[in-house]
């Protein structure tokens, strides 16, 4: 569907990460003349804008994650009655692990326009620079406090086979690197990526357990974890499969749990191994 006739538009737009100079043309006119600017933080907001020497001209108003359902009817009314509403966040783009999803998807579901003004993101910053394989990646956001529940949030990743961005506080990084050593194993290859586009950049790549060891120390400022994907295991082929279940059955096991066990080990459908073994017995 188009969007209603006559409507304002919301525009996401993506903000520099450390470095003033990424803001793009596009930003600067859009902070001078949108009729409202929705800023996670308005403070940071009117230090950008000063920083970038643009005076906002329409409406500063506070959109941060406590406060964003409640500024979503106010928001869309002023989309309805044509003004154009600037969206951005502290840093990077809107809505990825920031406020903004929300305001999006009522945007959407009422046939309001909506555009992007594109640029600096941790994300694609980190994996570009990580050294590790960009054709597939996954961004899972920030991973749990707990470190229970960190541990059951890694375990799906042993067998990812995309490379994984994810953010961390810096306070909870040596922890989470533990974490994950022991759930995935100290070999996984990943980089940690922190303070991108500043002063003190710094990106360390290697091994988790070398990564957990650095960590120790600790690490300050804005984090981003770059994940590599897990290592291929090669599935023995069929025959020897069969092969192991017939051995297994020969001295003395049941043919039904000798195929589930090798099976499961081997990561192949239980049926699939069993009526492979009956047909060869």
């Amino acid at each position: 569907m188009s969007p209603v006739s006559g409507s304002g538009r919301l525009v996401l737009a993506a903000t520099p990460l450390g470095d003033i100079r990424d803001a793009s043309a596009r930003l600067i006119e859009a902070i001078e003349t949108a009729d409202v600017i929705a800023a996670e933080d308005t403070r940071r907001l009117h230090s950008l804008a000063a920083a970038l020497q643009v005076k906002p001209s329409g409406r500063v108003i506070s959109f941060y994650d406590q406060n964003e359902v409640g500024r979503l009817p106010g928001l869309l009314e002023s989309l309805r009655n044509g003004e154009t509403v600037l969206l951005v966040t502290d840093a990077g783009m809107p809505s990825v692990s920031d406020p903004g999803y929300r305001l999006v998807a009522a945007c959407v579901e009422q046939d309001l326009k909506i555009t992007c003004l594109p640029g600096p993101s941790a994300v694609t910053t980190a994996l570009a620079l990580s050294g590790l394989p960009s054709d597939r990646f996954a961004f899972d956001g920030f991973p749990p406090r707990k470190s229970g529940e960190r541990k059951r949030w890694f375990a799906p990743l042993a067998t990812e086979q995309r490379t994984v961005v994810f953010f961390e506080a810096p306070h909870r990084l040596a922890d989470t690197l533990a974490d994950a050593v022991e759930v995935l194993g100290p070999d996984r290859r990943a980089a940690v990526c922190r303070e991108l586009t500043k002063k003190y950049e710094e990106v360390v790549r290697g091994s988790l357990a070398e990564l957990a060891e650095w960590a120790v120390e600790g690490a300050r400022g804005e984090i981003t974890v770059v994940l590599g994907p897990a290592p291929v295991q090669e599935t023995p082929d069929l025959d020897t499969l069969v092969a192991e279940v017939r051995q297994r059955v020969a001295d003395g096991e049941r043919m039904k749990s000798a195929a589930a066990e090798v099976a499961e080990a081997a990561g192949i459908s239980k049926k699939t191994l069993y009526d492979a073994a009956i047909k060869s017995s």
